[in-house]
């Protein structure tokens, strides 16, 4: 099975950050790992990142506070799970808790034969 990051965009200023949201929220996500499972995938891990506001940014040996690019649509955490290939993988995704954004699914490269990842 192959490896694929999927990485949840949101809009930050849409979140309400009641406790009862973040019950919703949290049990949307055990729902996803329930239907990965389900579906022949597996979650290898994950993480929720802190705001965009907490962000240190590096280009060109240049530092900045916060995010590099304004946007509406920022980061907020990710999967990497095992598929059969990029059609399962998107399949799974699908499925993801993105309330008010997306999902991006990106393949892993294996660099364990080289820069090819073949």
């Amino acid at each position: 099975m192959a490896q694929y990051v999927v990485l949840i965009y949101e809009d930050e200023n849409a979140w309400d950050r009641s406790p009862q949201m973040w019950d919703e929220v949290m049990k949307a996500h055990q729902r996803f790992g329930e239907q990965v499972a389900g579906l022949g995938g597996t979650i290898l891990g994950g993480q929720a990142l802190q705001p965009t506001a907490t962000a240190t940014t590096i280009r060109a040996d240049v530092v900045t506070d916060g995010p590099f690019a304004e946007s509406k649509e920022a980061l907020g955490g990710f999967y990497l799970i095992e598929a059969r290939d990029l059609d399962h993988a998107i399949e799974l995704a699908r499925l993801c808790p993105a309330g008010g954004g997306g999902v991006e699914v990106r393949p892993v490269l294996d660099t364990s034969s080289g820069p090819s990842g073949a």
